[in-house]
């Protein structure tokens, strides 16, 4: 209503215009000033009626942080941005430091996206030296390893039988594995020695197979005997000892666990097997399991090798004529969804190392080529200064990385505003009550499918960092980390309220 009343005034000065050549210099300037005047207080109204209530969202927001009895032992940053208005609307300790946990997959995952392109690929490839004569290769097969997160069972059979087709049967040379493209460090800086046997946290290789994990399911059978197990994928790298009982409560917890502080690979299943139940392990290590699961694939297939060995394959030169056999390529969109939806910490890592592979320009690159290139996105595409924080891997896991809230909202904006960038970070984010991470949280209320938001948890951190739609169609960013918080959910209940005062404040 103000904005009509404001406009018709306008209109009307306007039409003094007409006259406006044949009145003084004098009378001209006043109605040049008159005029200005009412446009600026027009668009100022037309401002205020339609951005948020900064005021009012902040007043909830000190509200929230006044009384939740959380905060009485507990740190928290909070930076809140009106994506629509450019307008800065609630901002609490967000330049302070905190351990991000798995929020730090926005600031890879824009990172990457941003540096590598939304094109981009990450290949394992088959490829060869010397000649196919007959049946018989004469020279080596090289199957060079690209860090492929997402690189599960039927891809391997894809590989077999893509060398089946060629017509190879024997290789008289060697069968060679390329892991090439890092050190040979399979875990992060920072990261927890006793998270080793769970599977957010595999030995880490530029060939990895089911994540580098087993898939170990047990199924119960007559009540006393032996459960069935079944183990994906299957390999013979790997033991199996079952122990375990069907329907026999005297038999104690079911247990499925690897004998992992001494590297081995026994899996023990102990205990009572009612339901079919699976746990997933990590394997010690990645490109072993892969590298023999692989050679015996091609063995039951009828293919035949001289010897194997871990080898870099050869450039292409004057002296050797290296012949590509084929390309499995995973788009970055695939791998992005996976590590955003589920929160999948090696899908992030992947991305954090092919980062540091495209920023360095060589070989065997480390975790530390992998910060410089985010360094250098901070400094060169946000313009902050990345001696501010400590990043040092891609998924969050490092008890060493530390940025702020603010750092989060700037890679926040940064996507927005770059839609190239935005519309597949957007859809990977999960969605708050319909998918992924945030599939059972803020099922009710303005905040249910309003909010698309990346969570965070490890042992005394717990974060949330996204977007949100306020009730005038606004699209809002938001980082919220809260610190030294013994109980996850009160955290999480928590940063569900400032999203819904997000979704609900005019």
């Amino acid at each position: 209503m103000i904005g009509s009343v404001m406009y018709s005034h306008i209109l009307l000065q306007v039409k003094s215009l007409e006259s406006f050549n044949y009145c003084s210099p004098f009378a001209r300037g006043s109605i040049i000033v008159l005029f200005m005047e009412r446009l600026y207080l027009f668009l100022l109204l037309a401002l205020l009626s339609s951005g948020i209530n900064a005021q009012s969202l902040a007043q909830r927001l000190d509200s929230l942080l006044f009384n939740d009895p959380m905060m009485k032992t507990s740190e928290v940053g909070i930076s809140v941005f009106d994506l629509t208005t450019g307008e800065q609307l609630f901002q609490y300790q967000d330049e302070k430091l905190y351990r991000p946990a798995s929020t730090e997959k926005v600031v890879t995952s824009v990172s990457a996206l941003a540096t590598l392109g939304t094109d981009y690929t990450m290949n394992t490839r088959l490829q060869y030296t010397g000649k196919i004569e007959n049946d018989t290769l004469k020279g080596n097969l090289y199957l060079v390893g690209g860090f492929d997160p997402e690189f599960m069972d039927e891809d391997l059979d894809s590989l077999v039988d893509i060398i089946a087709q060629s017509g190879i049967r024997y290789i008289a040379d060697t069968l060679a594995a390329d892991v090439s493209m890092t050190d040979s460090i399979y875990w992060g800086t920072g990261w927890s020695w006793d998270d080793v046997p769970a599977s957010f946290q595999p030995y880490m290789s530029p060939l990895m197979l089911n994540r580098g994990c087993v898939d170990v399911t047990v199924i119960p059978t007559q009540k006393d005997s032996l459960p069935q197990v079944i183990c994906v994928p299957a390999s013979d790298y790997y033991q199996v000892d079952n122990d375990g009982v069907s329907n026999n409560s005297k038999a104690g917890r079911l247990q499925i666990t690897r004998n992992w502080l001494h590297h081995g690979n026994l899996i023990h299943i102990s205990g009572n097997v009612t339901k079919e139940t699976t746990r997933t392990l990590s394997i010690y290590n990645s490109k072993e399991f892969f590298f023999q699961t692989f050679s015996n694939r091609l063995k039951a297939k009828g293919i035949g090798f001289n010897q194997t060995a871990f080898a870099d394959c050869p450039e292409n030169d004057s002296l050797t004529v290296v012949t590509p056999l084929f390309t499995l390529e995973r788009p970055i969109g695939e791998v992005l969804t996976q590590m955003m939806k589920e929160s999948d910490n090696l899908c992030a890592e992947s991305m954090f190392y092919h980062m540091a592979m495209n920023h360095a320009k060589h070989k065997r690159v480390s975790d530390n080529d992998g910060s410089d290139a985010i360094n250098h996105f901070i400094k060169e595409s946000l313009g902050l200064n990345p001696e501010y924080y400590n990043i040092v891997d891609g998924s969050g896991v490092s008890l060493y990385n530390y940025i702020s809230p603010r750092l989060l909202l700037e890679y926040l904006k940064y996507a927005y505003y770059h839609a190239e960038i935005f519309q597949p970070f957007y859809e990977a984010l999960p969605i708050a009550g319909v998918d992924g991470t945030l599939e059972y949280r803020m099922k009710k209320g303005k905040a249910y499918n309003n909010v698309h938001a990346k969570t965070g948890t490890v042992t005394g951190v717990s974060s949330l960092a996204g977007y949100a739609k306020a009730p005038n169609g606004h699209q809002l960013a938001f980082s919220i980390i809260n610190q030294n918080v013994m109980k996850s959910r009160q955290a999480r209940t928590f940063q569900d309220k400032v999203c819904e005062i997000l979704c609900t404040s005019k």
